[in-house]
């Protein structure tokens, strides 16, 4: 295949993928079907699980553009391949979005085979266009075009001959409209005709999860290779006459498969009706012709005009608002219960933007302009005569709505090194069966077995490597891990990530709500007049300042409203609103009906705030009434944005003809918005007084309106306009209180040696003095400040670094550094000074874009990321995960869903059972939940390995037993396999999992991978323990005096008993030879082997509690402990008969005890001393992963081992990227950077860095 011929799709996007075009060829096909024909089904199994196999095999290479079938592959770590098939659309036109009057007429003109959209950023709606032919037919006069596409994961892919790819169609953004064009050529609604021709290429509005039928479950199910192969076994073992046996498999594997597809389907189920309720509902459109219609929400397309009912309603799309303002509650998306205000998008005029360019409307820029399918009006508030209209912008599966249940849907595999381990483990094991198929194939010929008895015993010894219970057995553990997780009120959608938790190493936590109390209390208000500040002040509904422009600030810039007669919205406004003491009126809709334009929110201070008037003798009470009155009318929202960091109103003061402008937002942001003049002097000093002292400040700004500027031209205006030329009116000081919980959690974590990182859209230093607060960081670490610049005036990108509260120390910086001698000589490790980095979210920008390799070593230390948009924190948590790092996140879930999908272990504290924006969901509303949940993932991570140990030991002992009892043509019985199978590795993998997380976290995490050096050797060391007993057993036997080869007539136990040969002449023959005097030992011995491992591999502490707390695991051996000895040592008639065992004399059971006994002190002491002890502590504490052995602050763990990798180099390298880092870093000399110094970005990197340090003295 040619490199050219290799398609990328959704370049840059974490849906990227490479594709290969291919068509079908007949004589591969005819090749391929006998080969499945010869090989009774096998090889269409094979390609069924290869999909690769199955298209190079089947087709030929051609171009994308002829391609009938296309193979991709994930560019992604997992490489994941799929196949789908191109399909033709005919269509009056190539484009959705070209208007059919424009096309092409002439019968004799050329298809149109230009697809002139051009858009790779999210997936189409699921499901074909209905009927395309018959729109075709009314257009018989249009020349029908070619259209090729393929589906895949619920996303349509159009072939694009301008770029001669394959992309997608996802709406109204491929047009990259501006805001004013929305307005203009979008506002007016779309014809029918116009509607059915878009419905071709987008499809059904629908977000259709479909539940597969039981049937095509089972049948998926069936096609694992797991249960191939067990199919196989099973037919192999009725060739042998095992029948019990394999009825016993049988019914198994049916209850592990109902138990997986009940499951499955249940899944299945639960997010179709989740998507189902309300998807499907029927709106109002407006036509082309102004017209109103009423049609079904899964006609919908991208340039449909809805109308928003005023009772409100559950979006069927995402639209934009291009008229009105709505209330919505976006909880299912976000996990934010408190309702958000939408305002009408800004209809951009020519020549109201200046030099500005027009921006194209985007989602996720305009969100606060945008309602999201699946999200609930709760109200409108809508123009007499206009309705509240928005433009469908996307729908299906293109919704933001669409999206997430696509990544339900279509998870990515969990990349974790212990099912890659897994998987090579089992590979070991079969090379072993191999071994011992040769060796039973050798030894067999020797011995002249038949040939049907050679092939069904050589095949039987590779069945017996791969235990039927494995499967059930490595989900035992996250089974019983999620229920105890759902006990402390955490929920989870994604079991396999409860392993990845285990290995978690830092946690990154918003602060607001999470870190802190989600209320904000008024802890007192600073005001400005004349450009100075007055002292601060504890209360702000004073009688002297109830008419001032500061309270009428705190008033009026909110997006609070009322529902059900409660005031509702952003707990910040609520608190600043209500240390007011003013009230707030909303218009009802008769009251706005009755009315020309929008009745406006009023808000106005309680007559008795007010300072009285006097009255004049001969004034009427009612003018009285009407001029003492004080109330001021909200006209025009901008809401809060987290990209600007700021929020404005526009308001009128009763009986006033001009407008004000208020705002509120971040101090540095509102003050470069006003006069210079009216900014004070001293304002940075008194911002940082207060930032320091970890409160989070609000400043105010006012402006007055020109009088131009009429109600109508204030609906339409830009807030750049508005947000202009303001005067600052002073600080807002909130109070943000820790949580209780927070500084001992953190403690706890830090103990842990887990490092703890704060992402927050709050102010650096209010930030950085929470931190310390809550002890993320030590009170005498130094935190180093990093503020980047973009690139301007010619002038590379750079970075200034400073210190945010040790100014004074900048003369001795050099105690920063790293001193190797401290590391070396770990007598006086408190010399070497611990730093944190500091920036926010513009800086951390500025710094992935211009310093992309220094980014990985700010991470390594950086603690406070302020300021920190939502995509940012996403981006924060891709740059720990490149360097190593095994990432959970905490948030409240507003502004986090992106980092908490991200993350390996992300976690919403939320309300709702469960939140499709994270992994893991806490009804806990603190960060307590944190190490619960990495608790339980060692603990589960730990049982993996303990059962995955066992079952490997199992297979192994097994193995044994069989390959000794071959060497005399003899096996073990069905009943006997059954017993073991059924009777003890069965209850014993079900009840060794059961054992609880150990009550705190410790320093050290567990093993990621089972391919360790004392995993390894823990397994092999008990290998040859049991074949060393095994083989003792097996010989011994044949030393003792009474021994002879066993026969019916045989009596060891005794001899001169009278024999009664009329029963012996009714004894069956054993063509397989099961009863014997070497089959009874390694019986005995073999079933204590398997009960002495699995009390040695059922580790306790430090990560699960002991196992003689797991009660349910302790009868379970008790009880099986006993049957054993009383079958062993009082032989039952019966029961010798049930398991084919033969009785031997008393002295041969004590010494078979002796042996097991030996056996079990030999395994214990090599498992608890010489692997426990001194290669776990000694070997593995050298931490490959990189973790300090003690329990330092998790910052100094990383110091103190990365200059210990360089102060002895004969030691294992660390295998994680950020002990790589910290070992550079221990030996450099320019780092720390000191703050006397500027890093700037070299316009062209030499010598593999991007920016080289520069003093600026």
């Amino acid at each position: 295949m040619e490199k050219e011929d290799v398609k990328v799709l959704n370049k840059g996007e974490e849906e990227e993928m490479e594709l290969q075009g291919f068509r079908l060829c007949r004589w591969r096909l005819a090749l391929v079907g006998l080969g499945v024909l010869c090989t009774g089904g096998f090889l269409l199994l094979l390609l069924y699980w290869m999909p690769e196999w199955c298209v190079k095999s089947t087709c030929v290479p051609t171009t994308a553009r002829d391609a009938e079938v296309v193979l991709l592959r994930s560019t992604d770590e997992f490489r994941r391949w799929f196949l789908a098939k191109v399909r033709v659309l005919l269509a009056p036109g190539s484009n959705p979005f070209h208007s059919l009057e424009t096309q092409t007429t002439s019968p004799s003109s050329p298809p149109s085979s230009s697809c002139p959209f051009s858009s790779s950023s999210a997936s189409l709606a699921n499901g074909d266009p209905q009927h395309p032919q018959e729109l075709s037919r009314r257009y018989v006069d249009y020349q029908p075009t070619q259209i090729r596409y393929f589906t895949l994961h619920s996303t349509k892919y159009f072939w694009n001959d301008r770029v001669q790819n394959f992309e997608v169609l996802t709406g109204l953004e491929d047009l990259h409209v501006s805001c004013a064009a929305l307005h203009s050529e979008h506002g007016r609604g779309l014809t029918r005709n116009q509607q059915e021709y878009r419905k071709l290429f987008f499809g059904v509005n629908e977000i259709e999860v479909k539940v597969p039928s039981v049937f095509k479950l089972l049948i998926k199910e069936v096609l694992n290779p797991f249960y191939i192969f067990q199919l196989c076994s099973v037919i192999l073992w009725c060739a042998d006459e095992y029948y019990y046996y394999a009825v016993a498999i049988v019914i198994m594997s049916v209850i592990s498969i109902a138990t997986s597809l009940y499951t499955i389907k249940k899944q299945y189920v639960m997010l179709h009706d989740m998507v189902a309720a309300h998807s499907i509902v029927r709106v109002s459109v407006c036509r082309a012709n102004n017209d109103i219609e009423e049609v079904l929400s899964t006609d919908l397309v991208p340039g449909d005009v809805m109308v928003i009912p005023s009772n409100g309603t559950i979006m069927p799309c995402d639209a934009v608002l291009v008229s009105g303002t709505c209330i919505v509650n976006e909880s299912m998306l976000t996990g934010e219960s408190v309702p958000v205000t939408k305002t009408n998008l800004p209809n951009q005029l020519p020549g109201d933007s200046g030099d500005e360019p027009v921006s194209a409307y985007s989602t996720e820029e305009h969100k606060r302009h945008t309602l999201f399918c699946g999200t609930n009006v709760i109200q409108t508030r809508f123009y007499s005569g206009e309705l509240v209209k928005a433009v469908v912008v996307r729908t299906g599966f293109s919704t933001a709505k669409g999206q997430l249940v696509r990544s339900i849907l279509y998870p990515k595999p969990a990349d974790f090194k212990l099912y890659h381990d897994a998987y090579l483990f089992l590979l070991c094991l079969v090379g072993v069966a191999g071994i011992g198929f040769v060796y039973s194939i050798v030894f067999s010929i020797m011995k002249k077995v038949p040939a049907k008895t050679i092939i069904i015993e050589s095949l039987d010894i590779i069945t017996i490597t791969v235990p039927p219970a494995l499967p059930a057995a490595m989900t035992a553990g996250i089974v019983y891990a999620q229920r105890r997780l759902k006990e402390i009120g955490i929920f989870c959608i994604s079991p396999q990530r409860i392993n990845i938790c285990g290995q978690i190493n830092l946690v990154c936590f918003d602060k607001t709500g999470t870190l802190t109390e989600d209320g904000l209390d008024l802890w007192g208000v600073q005001r400005v007049e004349n450009g100075r500040f007055h002292r601060s002040e504890e209360k702000a509904y004073k009688e002297n300042l109830v008419k001032s422009q500061f309270v009428a600030c705190m008033a009026t810039c909110h997006s609070l409203t009322k529902i059900d007669g409660q005031l509702s919205g952003d707990p910040l406004d609520l608190k600043m609103f209500e240390a007011t003491g003013w009230i707030l009126e909303e218009a009802t809709e008769e009251e706005t009906s009755l009315h020309n334009r929008i009745m406006p929110t009023v808000v106005r201070p309680p007559k008795q705030l007010l300072p009285p008037e006097p009255v004049l003798p001969d004034q009427d009470m009612e003018l009285y009434d009407l001029s003492s009155q004080y109330e001021i009318g909200i006209v025009r929202q901008f809401p809060f944005s987290s990209a600007l960091q700021r929020m404005s109103v526009v308001a009128r003061l009763l009986g006033e003809k001009r407008m004000d402008a208020y705002m509120k937002g971040a101090p540095e942001v509102v003050a470069r918005h006003c006069k210079t003049d009216t900014v004070p002097d001293n304002f940075p000093e008194i911002l940082e007084g207060y930032t320091k002292q970890g409160f989070r400040v609000i400043a105010l700004a006012h402006r007055r309106l020109e009088s131009k500027l009429t109600w109508h031209k204030v609906q339409n205006i830009s807030r750049e306009h508005i947000e202009t030329n303001m005067e600052f009116l002073g600080l807002i000081i909130m109070q943000n209180k820790l949580k209780s919980e927070t500084p001992g959690v953190l403690l706890e974590l830090r103990r842990a040696n887990i490092r703890t990182v704060m992402v927050t859209g709050d102010n650096m230093l209010t930030a950085v003095s929470v931190a310390r607060d809550c002890g993320m960081i030590p009170p005498q670490d130094t935190v180093i400040i990093a503020d980047a610049i973009p690139p301007h005036d010619g002038q590379t990108a750079r970075i200034t670094w400073r210190y945010a509260d040790k100014p004074s120390m900048a003369a001795c910086v050099e105690e920063v550094n790293i001193s190797l001698d401290d590391v070396c000589h770990m007598d006086e490790p408190r010399h070497q000074e611990r730093y944190h980095f500091a920036m926010n979210g513009k800086s951390f920008s500025v710094i992935s874009e211009h310093f992309p390799d220094l980014l990985q070593k700010l991470v390594l230390h950086g603690t406070v990321f302020a300021r920190m948009a939502p995509d940012q924190k996403t981006q924060l948590i891709e740059a720990l995960q490149d360097v190593d790092y095994f990432v959970g996140m905490c948030g409240d879930g507003a502004n986090d869903c992106g980092a908490l999908k991200r993350a390996h272990g992300g976690i919403s504290l939320s309300e709702l059972e469960a939140s499709v924006a994270s992994p893991f969901t806490s009804r806990t509303p603190n960060i307590s939940c944190v190490p619960s949940l990495i608790r339980e993932g060692r603990a589960a991570l730990m049982t993996s390995f303990c059962v995955f140990k066992f079952m490997a030991l199992y297979s192994i002992i097994q193995y044994i037993s069989v390959t000794l009892l071959y060497s005399i043509l003899s096996n073990l019985g069905d009943f006997q396999f059954l017993f073991i199978d059924i009777g003890i590795i069965l209850f014993i993998v079900f009840t060794m999992s059961l054992n609880p997380a150990w009550k705190e976290l410790v320093a050290r995490p567990p093993p990621s991978g089972l391919i360790s050096a004392p995993l390894l050797l823990s397994v092999l060391s008990q290998i040859v323990i049991c074949f060393g007993f095994q083989m003792l057993a097996f010989f011994w036997v044949k030393y003792q005096p009474w021994y002879t080869v066993w026969t019916p007539l045989s009596d060891a136990c005794n001899a001169s008993s009278h024999v009664n040969t009329s029963e012996l002449n009714h004894t069956e023959v054993d063509d397989h030879n099961i009863s014997n005097y070497e089959n009874t030992s390694l019986f005995y011995v073999s079933c204590f082997q398997y009960l002495i491992v699995s009390i040695i591999f059922s580790k306790g502490k430090p990560f699960r509690k002991p196992s003689y707390k797991n009660w349910q695991f302790v009868v379970t051996c008790l009880t099986l402990y006993i049957f054993l000895l009383s079958i062993m040592f009082y032989p039952a008639q019966a029961i010798d008969d049930f398991l084919e065992i033969v009785c031997v004399p008393m002295d041969w059971r004590l010494k078979l005890l002796s042996i097991i006994v030996t056996n079990a002190a030999v395994c214990f002491v090599v498992e608890t001393f010489i692997i426990d002890i001194v290669l776990w502590k000694v070997v593995f504490n050298r931490d490959k992963q990189g973790n300090a052995p003690a329990a330092p602050p998790p910052q100094k763990g990383i110091d103190l081992a990365g200059a210990k990798c360089q102060c002895c180099p004969s030691k294992v390298a660390p295998k994680a990227r950020y002990m790589h880092l910290a070992q550079e870093l221990s030996v450099d000399p320019d780092w720390p950077p000191k703050p006397t110094t500027t890093t700037e970005a070299k316009p062209c990197p030499q010598n593999g860095s991007s920016y080289q340090i520069m003093s600026n003295s």
